[in-house]
C-alpha cells in the first residue's frame, strides 16, 4: 500500500472512505497528480516515484489553517 497526501482548498468535497479518481500530469522533472474533478492537487513527485494506480480510498482528511490534506492509501501491489 502507498499513501499520497493531496492539498484541498475547500470542505467537504471529499470525506473518509471515499473512492477517488486521480490523473496524471507530467512536468519536465516530475509528476502531479489530481482528485477529480480538481478536488485536491498532490505536490510534486520525482519521476522515478510515479503512481501506478489511478484510484485510491481517502483515509484521512485534516484541517489546516488554510485548506485541508487529504491522504490517499493506493494498492499499487496488483497494479502493473
Amino acid at each position: 500500500m502507498r499513501q499520497m497526501v493531496f492539498k484541498m482548498e475547500r470542505p467537504d468535497l471529499v470525506k473518509e472512505g471515499d473512492i477517488v479518481q486521480i490523473t496524471e500530469g507530467d512536468l519536465p522533472s516530475s509528476w502531479y497528480y489530481t482528485i477529480e474533478p480538481a478536488v485536491a492537487m498532490s505536490g510534486n513527485i520525482p519521476l522515478f516515484e510515479r503512481l501506478k494506480s489511478k484510484s485510491g480510498k481517502v483515509i484521512k482528511v485534516d484541517p489546516l489553517l488554510v485548506g485541508f490534506n487529504v491522504t490517499v492509501e493506493f494498492d499499487e501491489e496488483d497494479v502493473k
